[in-house]
Order: structure tokens, then sequence, then C-alpha cells
């Protein structure tokens, strides 16, 4: 089992980390909406043309939305075109929760994701709302790509997040399912974890090493 030595701050990517992706769902409902060819632009680890707009921030949800209906020859609702969005994401396991609890006693949480308004305010809000809580209960902050501006696997949000939070590469674990963005991470000699859709990342409570 792989050790980690001197942490002091966890940083966690979301989708396919934490949260459950169904991207093959997420395409069908889109397509329902008659919109062709949107697989071109989507991947688990990555988007293109206007959804990486929609990721960085350059455009907003009423942009996003509208970006949609231009690949349809249908009259698109707002909420059918939220709900087929957001159906990307899923459930965030049990288990992982309880894990975040129990890391967060001992280290500093940061999520680091690229995302977009709507996953965050309705796919990931709904499901801390779930438990009573809300994103903010289990990070100390939330580096946001549409927020900042930018996105992984680019240096530049790496060095942003270690700057404002104040923190050295080599006390950081930063655990993510892409392997581009874990090869950055290491380049700026942040410990890296690539992790599979599926583990549960129990071992976490025993492979790491805090520092004193």
């Amino acid at each position: 089992m792989k050790q980690f030595k001197d942490i002091s701050t966890l940083i966690f990517d979301f989708g396919g980390v934490l949260i459950r992706l169904d991207l093959a769902q997420c395409i069908q409902n889109i397509k329902a909406l008659g919109v062709h060819g949107v697989e071109k632009y989507l991947s688990n680890f990555g988007q293109s043309d206007f959804f990486l707009k929609f990721e960085k921030g350059e455009i907003g949800v009423t942009e996003f939305r509208n970006e949609i209906r231009k690949l349809s020859d249908l009259t698109l609702s707002d909420d059918q075109i939220d709900k087929a969005w957001c159906s990307f994401l899923c459930e965030i396991p049990n288990e992982k929760i309880e894990l975040l609890e129990k890391l967060r006693k001992q280290y500093r949480i940061l999520l680091l994701s690229n995302t977009n308004p709507l996953h965050i305010e309705v796919s990931a809000a709904g499901e801390f709302a779930k438990r009573g809580k809300t994103i903010q209960d289990y990070f100390d902050k939330c580096y946001l790509s549409y927020e900042m501006k930018m996105t992984k696997p680019n240096e530049d949000i790496f060095l942003a997040l270690l700057d404002d939070a104040q923190v050295t590469p080599g006390e950081c674990l930063f655990l993510d399912d892409g392997e581009k963005n874990i090869e950055v991470a290491e380049r700026l000699g942040i410990q890296t974890y690539l992790v599979d859709p599926n583990e549960h990342l129990d071992f976490l409570l025993t492979a790491i090493k805090p520092t004193f």
C-alpha cells in the first residue's frame, strides 16, 4: 500500500472521486432534447467548446442553455436542459461522506474541481442537502474552475490553490481520477494518488502520515 508522509492538506477532485459520474446517461438525456453529436464535446476527464467555456466561467448559465438550444430543433425549457445536464452527476456514496468527516478531524480538506454552476448548485448541493448539510460542511475551501477562470490540468490552477491556501506542495496529497491532472500535480511536487472511481478510499485513514 502506498504511504504518504508529512501531509497537512488533502486536495480532492469531485467528479469520479467523490461523486459518481454517468456520462452515458447524460449524453442520452441531452440527445433526447434533440441535440446530436454532443458526445464529441464531453468526457469524464474534460470538456470542449462551449462546455469548456462554461467550466472556465467564460459563459454563464443563461449562455450555456442557449448554446444547447442552438443544437436542437426543439423548444427547450430551462428545466429540461438543467435536468439533462445535471444527470452527469449521480450520488455521493455514504462511505465517501463518512471518510471526509473522519479525515477532516485531522487534515485540512480542499476541493479542486473542473465544474460549473449547475453541477455545483444543483447536483452537488442536492446531494449534500440530503444529509442536511452543505458543501462547506465538508471542505475548508472549494476551488472551482468556473470561479477561478482556469481549469485542470493547467499548472496555473494548482499554483493558485497553493498560493491561496498558503501551503507547500510537498505537504499536500492530491486525489484525482485524471492521469493528466495527476502528472501536472506531481511535476509541481505535490504528492498524488490516481483514483479508480470504484474505490472506497478507506485506505487513506491509515496510509497518510500527518505533519507535526
